[in-house]
């Protein structure tokens, strides 16, 4: 049995993306990410073996919590653009959505219409409304992104020895009624 069909990952449609579970043939996609200067935020470059064990981690995170970060597959093209999800590890205060954008998919507004899916789903679906997201004061883009899904700073902080802003998210549930 694929290991990827084997959880309960809810998959999620968007105009432009599909949401699901990591499969064994996003890795490439995966460890390119982790090996390019675009991982610098999330603490890379790294080299392949780690991104092996972070992306076997992502499949660990479903099982164990429940939620997790999602692949995103460009749905005109079926190519990985990136993941985006929820992320609660070991030590963290609290979960946090998260979003990393593979190359050539940038600046095209996939990761507001993904980080915006998987955040209602969250809060909708697995009681996690008015989340986080941890970001490296120097990534100007990703302070971008939280503003336009209307977080807001809320306060620094340190995240796996490294110096982090807090952007709190707006509740979803309370918008909604």
């Amino acid at each position: 049995m694929n290991a990827a069909f084997a959880l309960p990952i809810p998959v999620l449609h968007t105009e432009r993306l599909i949401l699901r579970g990591p499969q064994p043939g996003d890795f490439e996609a995966f460890a390119t990410f982790g090996a390019s200067e675009r991982s610098r935020f999330v603490g890379g470059p790294y080299p392949r073996f780690r991104s092996w064990g972070g992306f076997l981690g992502a499949f660990g995170h479903w099982a164990l919590r429940g939620f997790g970060m999602w692949m995103l597959e460009h749905r005109a093209t079926g190519a990985v653009a990136g993941r985006i999800g929820m992320i609660f590890h070991d030590g963290w205060d609290e979960p946090e959505l998260g979003w990393h954008i593979y190359d050539g998919f940038e600046g095209q507004g996939l990761a507001h219409e993904g980080a915006r899916a998987a955040r209602d789903h969250a809060a909708r679906h697995q009681g996690l409304d008015r989340a986080i997201s941890c970001i490296d004061p120097e990534n100007v883009r990703s302070i971008r992104l939280a503003e336009r899904l209307g977080a807001q700073f809320e306060r620094d902080g340190v995240l796996i020895e490294w110096p982090v802003q807090i952007w709190r998210h707006p509740s979803v549930l309370e918008a909604a009624t």
